[in-house]
């Protein structure tokens, strides 16, 4: 499965709201995402809100859809380009940027219980298989999808110490899990 899974349709306002909620979650993050804060940036009332989605939980829902076909995307591009040899080193550079590039997005998406039941079907599947057919081994790919994750979160939150080299620590993990692999 190389194609994304049908997402959730929205209404030109839903679209809206969501990419008002983006940015808001970006700038300030997941605590100051409510239904207050997103009526200010849109200049409506808060009730508005509510024509187009039944409640905040709603509205992170579709953050999340966002999320994964966001990360998924990226994933599935760099292992078309990438060399059979490379394709671990690939996805983990992928993996880094895209959650580097939209932190508050990642968190949300990674953090807490996955609103499984809301999502369109087939799509954590579809964002996650790129780490399968980079090692073409289930538990291979979640060792690496944790690997990944973990990393991401710790360069996020700068828990490694002044002066890390963190290049060459992903690099390692790359080389790691190519052996692996291959």
């Amino acid at each position: 499965m190389t194609d994304q899974p049908d997402r959730s349709p929205r209404s030109p306002r839903a679209a809206q709201i969501v990419a008002a909620a983006r940015e808001v979650l970006e700038e300030h993050g997941r605590d100051a995402l409510t239904m207050r804060a997103l009526a200010e940036r849109l200049g409506i009332r808060a009730p508005s809100l509510y024509k187009h989605f039944r409640n905040k939980e709603a509205v992170e829902a579709a953050l999340v859809e966002d999320g994964l076909a966001g990360m998924g995307t990226a994933l599935h591009a760099a292992l078309r380009t990438a060399s059979p040899t490379g394709r671990v080193r690939a996805l983990l550079a992928a993996y880094r940027g895209h959650a580097l590039a939209h932190p508050g997005l990642y968190r949300l998406t990674t953090a807490g219980p996955l609103p499984r039941a809301a999502l369109p079907a087939g799509l954590e599947e579809w964002a996650g298989r790129p780490f399968f057919l980079a090692t073409e081994d289930p538990h291979l790919a979640q060792a690496l999808w944790s690997y990944a994750h973990g990393m991401v979160v710790l360069e996020l939150d700068r828990r490694y110490p002044s002066g890390s080299d963190l290049d060459l620590t992903w690099e390692a993990g790359a080389r790691a899990f190519t052996a692996q692999a291959g």
